[in-house]
This record gives structure tokens, C-alpha cells and sequence, in this order.
């Protein structure tokens, strides 16, 4: 960074005319169209997903009408559900319940983006807490897909049992799979709300969703939220604390609940950023660039008007 002396040595109106090229700067980053988004494939942190832009701010899709997430606090879940775990058996949700609280996590195994994004803030977070899987909690993924099958779950628990890098720990962690009317009666008792959309010319099936883990008491009954793909291990220590003494907690905000959906029109998933993020980014902008403006133009007067430097005694 430049100092304030060096400023100075640029002669007369350096200032100035540094303070319009940071205001120019300003200007071209909110006018500039939107780069492709950053996302992150299987293991490979901050490598850009393919056929991934940024949508519109303001733009809410039609599809996303039938997505998101309604916080049932309190609610008792169904543990009489049956579903297949990643070994293959015929596990009832009653197995994991009862003595420590569990981490719930509904995705789909084949989501090309989001499913694998809150999957891995998930192991993060979980990496920076004493708590650990199948002693103080369980942690129970299921996918809304029924065409999801044995295999692909136990991949899924391979996975992200190495990225957490504690193999001692893995009959606490649980991937699931189901039919249909198990994955509904689930998903509609956690208010977890999807759209199946089929991708043009192919018989694959995609999911609008959004994104959250829960916390869910050993009683079963559902505690805390917590939305997006990124999750503060200080928030969940805190929440699988209260929720092994069976204490519900508050609703968060939904604001940055729906992150990524399919577009059926170009083939793509596209990522909604929230208006709060967006506002903030601009904020920033606009208080750095004011900050800059107000000291330039200090340093110039200075500099038109120097000091003589002259000590008058008396």
C-alpha cells in the first residue's frame, strides 16, 4: 500500500485524480456482468462448476415456487419410517434415536452442486468440534431420490468419512436411501420442500431444492436449523449441546436458504444470490470508495497548501 508520504511525493492533485480512478474501479465492479460462480467439485475446493452462471438477483424462477424450507420446531419426527442404510439393511430412523441427538441431512446423492456443497460445510464444521459422530451424535443423510441405491450411499459415506479424517467414527455416520412414500413422509415432516424437474431430451431426474441441516433431539423431535452450505462449528456445538438435553431452538432467517436450481430452459443450475449479500457487497463498495475520496482530497489540499513548518515561539 501506498503510504502517505509517498502519496504526497506524486505532486498536486495526485490525489484527486487517484480517488476518480478508485471511484472509475467502483464504478466497473457494480456495472460489470456476472462472472461464472465459483464452485467446488467432489474434493476439489474453489475449482468453477461447469454450466454454472449467475442468475438474476431480483429473479425468483417459476419452479422455485414449490421449494424451501419450513422450520417444524418441535415437531416429532416419524421414527417408525424404514429405510435402507449404506450396508444395505433395513434400518427403522428409531435405531439412532433415544440416547444422543442427530444431525439430519436430506439430499441426493447424484445433485451435481449443492447436495455435495453442504455435505462438505457440514464434515468442515464438524472437524472443529470435540463432539464426535456415533459417541455424543448421530449423523443420518437421506436421499430424496428413490432411484438412489446401496452403492452410491455407501460411496457417499466413504467419502466424506476420509474428508473428515476420523475412521474410528463410522457407525455414527448413517447414509440413507428409500421409496417414495418413506422419503415424502419424511420430508414433509421436516418441511423440507423439493420440485423433480427432468432434464430436456434424457429420462434423468434433477431436484430443485434448498439447503439445510437439522438438529433433531433424541426424542426425535426437530430443534434447530441450520440453513446454506457453510455452518459454524461454534453454532452446532452449541446446538447438539441443547439438543442432547432435549431443548428446542429458535427459527433462523431464511434469507439465504435457496441457493442453487436447475434451469430447464438452458440446461443449466444457476445461483440465486440473496439481495442482502449483494446490498452488503455494495456497502462495502461505496464506504471504502467514500473513505478513499475524503482522505485524497485531504492530502491535496496539503498539498496546495503547504506548510511552512515554521516553530513560532512566544
Amino acid at each position: 500500500m501506498w503510504s502517505k508520504d509517498t502519496i504526497r511525493r506524486m505532486g498536486p492533485g495526485s490525489g484527486l485524480v487517484a480517488a476518480m480512478a478508485a471511484a472509475g474501479v467502483m464504478v466497473l465492479c457494480m456495472a460489470a456482468p456476472p462472472l461464472a460462480a465459483q464452485l467446488s467439485t467432489y474434493g476439489k475446493k474453489g475449482l468453477a462448476a461447469s454450466n454454472t452462471a449467475l442468475g438474476p438477483a431480483n429473479s425468483m424462477p417459476g419452479v422455485l415456487g414449490g421449494v424451501g424450507i419450513a422450520q417444524h420446531l418441535n415437531y416429532q419426527l416419524p421414527l417408525n419410517l424404514t429405510f435402507t442404510d449404506d450396508t444395505g439393511r433395513q434400518v427403522q430412523l428409531s435405531s439412532y434415536f433415544g440416547k444422543v441427538p442427530v444431525i439430519l441431512s436430506l439430499v441426493y446423492y447424484r445433485c451435481p452442486m449443492l447436495c455435495s456443497e453442504e455435505l462438505q460445510g457440514l464434515t468442515s464444521a464438524l472437524k472443529m468440534i470435540s463432539f464426535r459422530p456415533g459417541k455424543d451424535f448421530n449423523i443420518i443423510v437421506v436421499s430424496i431420490d428413490p432411484t438412489e441405491g446401496t452403492d452410491l450411499a455407501a460411496a457417499k459415506k466413504k467419502y466424506y468419512l476420509k474428508m473428515y479424517g476420523h475412521p474410528e467414527t463410522a457407525d455414527g455416520w448413517h447414509f440413507m436411501t428409500g421409496t417414495q412414500a418413506n422419503i415424502d413422509a419424511l420430508t414433509k415432516a421436516v418441511g423440507f420442500k423439493y420440485v423433480r424437474i427432468k432434464v430436456p431430451g434424457s429420462n434423468i431426474m434433477q431436484y430443485a431444492h434448498a439447503s439445510a441441516i437439522q438438529i433433531v433431539t433424541p426424542e426425535g423431535k426437530l430443534a434447530q436449523y441450520y440453513m446454506g452450505v457453510e455452518y459454524s462449528p461454534k453454532d452446532m456445538l452449541l446446538g447438539l449441546d441443547e439438543a442432547s438435553s432435549n431443548r428446542i431452538g429458535s427459527p433462523v432467517d431464511n434469507i439465504l436458504t435457496y441457493c442453487y436450481h436447475y434451469n430447464p430452459q438452458t440446461n443449466t443450475h444457476d445461483l440465486i444470490v440473496a439481495r442482502v449479500v449483494q446490498a452488503g457487497g455494495l456497502l462495502t463498495f461505496l464506504l471504502l470508495g467514500g473513505f478513499m475520496l475524503v482522505m485524497f482530497r485531504r492530502d491535496y489540499r496539503q498539498d496546495r497548501h503547504p506548510s511552512t513548518g515554521k516553530k513560532v515561539n512566544g
